[in-house]
């Protein structure tokens, strides 16, 4: 019987490959685009997607992420290069963190707050779903804006209509 902690694992390795993929296609020169006012720019979604491999220490390693004592810092790489090999490191520190968890530690309790202000009261294992979620999600936003750029897309779970 496979271990939970490791079909997680998997999961993650396999969106990797799709989300580098998607990583690489983002026009330099489209870093500042966004399709709406209310829409993160192209810089700052491919760099949220790019810091979410992180989110498995915090989720596993973690009982808390607390922006008081931590403040969120974003990332602002500018080409494709930097994203990818930033989102390799996350990747490595991902299989790290994957390489000390056990399926014991999915049911522990892990928090999101700002001092006081509680935002999430989870389990671990939820809050490591989540993280997993947010990647496929932003990867999909990515997709829609290159989409409007009118870039190929590269598929995600078969081809594309652009790999016809």
């Amino acid at each position: 019987m496979k271990k939970i902690i490791d079909l997680y694992r998997k999961e993650l390795e396999n969106e990797s490959e799709i989300t580098k993929k998607m990583l690489s296609r983002i026009p330099e020169d489209k870093f500042d685009w966004r399709p709406h006012p209310k829409s993160m720019n192209v810089e700052r979604l491919s760099n949220h997607l790019a810091e979410l491999p992180f989110w498995v220490r915090m989720c596993l390693h973690q009982p808390v992420l607390d922006f008081a004592d931590t403040p969120y810092q974003p990332t602002a790489y500018v080409t494709t290069d930097e994203l990818k090999t930033f989102w390799n490191k996350g990747m490595e520190d991902a299989v790290k963190a994957f390489s000390k968890a056990d399926d014991e530690m999915l049911n522990e309790k892990w928090m999101l707050r700002t001092g006081d202000q509680i935002h999430w009261e989870t389990t671990k294992g939820d809050a490591l779903r989540m993280s997993l979620s947010q990647i496929i999600h932003h990867r999909a936003q990515l997709g829609v804006f290159l989409r409007l750029l009118d870039v190929p897309i590269p598929g995600s779970y078969g081809p594309s209509a652009d790999e016809y």
